[in-house]
């Protein structure tokens, strides 16, 4: 369950930058994150995700800004002495240490009595299912089985913020789906709260409650996966999660209960109203998996709502295909600068009519199902 969003924040990052010279890796930052929440920030290469977790984790000095853990102020503290700790993509593994020795490892250094340490890797060992691993060598394991080392051992001095860069990247794709789930359980299980650094969209659906979009060091949009997937609040943020296909044009009737939007491929009857006005330039974002394919024109049997007949479609023909088992990708050129993608599930194991490359089809799909931005 996602933590109550209207508690006090356990951890507020409030206005943080960095800067390095001229350039603003992190700018104006500000994040509330809830106890117990997995937070994921979520970009492409240098949006300055990795640079905010290090300014949480105490690597890096922040320009500007404060970082409050459970109220008090910790962004001039030393790594050392804060109450986090932080989980490599590479794991950084002691190889010439056992599994039990490299979860022990901090606990030593920090002068905890040997049966208190020996009681507490029993614990993390059981925890991340690796009891019978004890004694081997990090060369001796799985990716996964590192994997689970590293998050035990971070987890095993206690900390109240658990910090994870990159943390399934080196594994493979389908280890790392498998590993998402047994990561999401055992956090869930301790009840750490987590902020995750990716640039995986997957990853970061997953297994966050929340997710931050970051671009050019600022924070795009915040929120659950499913309404950043399903409303997002740009086009930069529609195209950067998931596949979506974008359309331009302008809006052409504009009433409280819907409008209607002029594009060169359709004209779009969007079922609800938005904050708009008549003549304004906006996108039109429509999922992949939101789109229908058939060979002829839509009709009555095809719409929910009658208004709707002869809006949201278009015909074109299938350029392109990818089988992958479960659903099928398709590319329809509808004009002569844009090819939509359209996904569609393999729901009959026998198709008596298949669609194959070269064959005229309409695309079309819901006035619901279409999402207007206006940046």
């Amino acid at each position: 369950m996602t933590p109550t969003q209207h508690a006090e924040p356990f951890l507020k990052i409030d206005r943080l930058s960095k800067h390095f010279d001229e350039a603003k890796a992190v700018d104006q930052v500000s994040l509330d994150i809830q106890k117990g929440e997995i937070f994921a920030l979520l970009g492409g290469s240098g949006c300055g995700k990795s640079t905010l977790l290090r300014m949480l984790a105490g690597f890096e000095s922040p320009s500007g800004g404060d970082i409050l853990l459970s109220g008090q102020s910790i962004a001039a503290l030393p790594p050392y002495d804060r109450p986090i700790n932080m989980m490599f993509q590479s794991y950084a593994l002691f190889p010439h240490m056992t599994v039990s020795q490299n979860i022990a490892f901090g606990l030593e250094r920090d002068g905890m009595p040997k049966s208190e340490i020996e009681t507490r890797v029993l614990d993390m060992l059981a925890l991340v299912q690796l009891k019978p691993y004890a004694k081997r060598k990090p060369h001796q394991l799985s990716g996964g089985q590192q994997q689970r080392v590293a998050l035990a051992r971070s987890l095993a001095k206690r900390p109240q913020l658990l910090l994870l860069d990159e943390p399934l990247g080196a594994l493979d794709k389908k280890l790392r789906e498998q590993t998402q789930i047994e990561l999401v359980a055992i956090l869930k299980k301790v009840g750490v709260t987590c902020v995750m650094v990716t640039h995986d969209q997957e990853e970061a659906m997953a297994m966050a409650d929340r997710i931050a979009i970051m671009r050019d060091g600022r924070i795009m949009q915040m929120g659950a996966p499913m309404d950043i997937y399903e409303t997002p609040n740009s086009r930069f943020v529609a195209d950067f999660i998931g596949n979506v296909n974008l359309f331009s044009g302008t809006v052409v009737e504009d009433e409280p209960d819907h409008v209607v939007i002029e594009t060169p491929q359709c004209r779009h009857y969007v079922s609800h109203g938005i904050t708009g006005t008549s003549g304004m330039a906006v996108s039109v974002a429509v999922r992949p998996e939101k789109i229908c394919l058939c060979a002829t024109e839509p009709g009555k049997q095809d719409r929910e709502l009658p208004e709707e007949i002869g809006y949201n479609q278009a015909q074109g023909q299938i350029t392109g295909m990818a089988y992958f088992g479960n659903l099928t990708t398709y590319h329809v050129k509808v004009h002569d600068n844009l090819t939509l993608k359209v996904t569609l599930a393999n729901a009959a194991r026998h198709e008596e009519r298949r669609l194959s490359v070269g064959d005229k089809v309409w695309a079309w799909w819901d006035g619901s199902d279409v999402v207007v931005l206006t940046q």
